[in-house]
């Protein structure tokens, strides 16, 4: 009998006796891997009114992976009334959940702290003219 073909493969997934599937922790490497997909994903989400991503305009203040996978991030909006409150929040979390590996997204919108220019990144203080 061939040992390769009744030993199976250690994935990120293995039985379980029920045979349910069940994740195995993320490494601190696939974690780390995940959340710069994450942010990279983000990148690709605008504010409607403004010509920079969400994440260079400072609007994302921590993006958190679990070792089950699900993603926690707490963003703000540029202010409570903004047009974009009740899109971009499901936008994000659409963003999250498109990149590999993870299996959920909660997205947080706190007002502490406020936002203000001053978290702009460079690149979006020059975009926008602030310098």
């Amino acid at each position: 009998m061939n040992d390769k073909l009744s030993q199976p493969e250690l994935t990120q997934q293995q039985k379980t006796p029920a045979g349910e599937q069940q994740r195995q922790p993320l490494s601190s490497i696939e974690k780390s891997i995940i959340e710069a997909q994450v942010i990279e994903s983000l990148r690709t989400c605008f504010d409607p009114e403004i010509p920079v991503n969400i994440f260079e305009l400072g609007l994302i203040y921590d993006v958190k992976v679990g070792d089950d996978g699900n993603v926690d991030v707490k963003m703000t909006l540029t202010s409570p009334h903004c047009p974009a409150a009740q899109s971009l929040p499901g936008e994000v979390e659409a963003k999250v959940k498109s990149v590999a590996g993870v299996t959920g997204a909660k997205i947080a919108v706190v007002w502490d702290p406020p936002w203000s220019p001053s978290l702009m990144s460079e690149a979006a203080k020059l975009e926008l003219g602030f310098f």
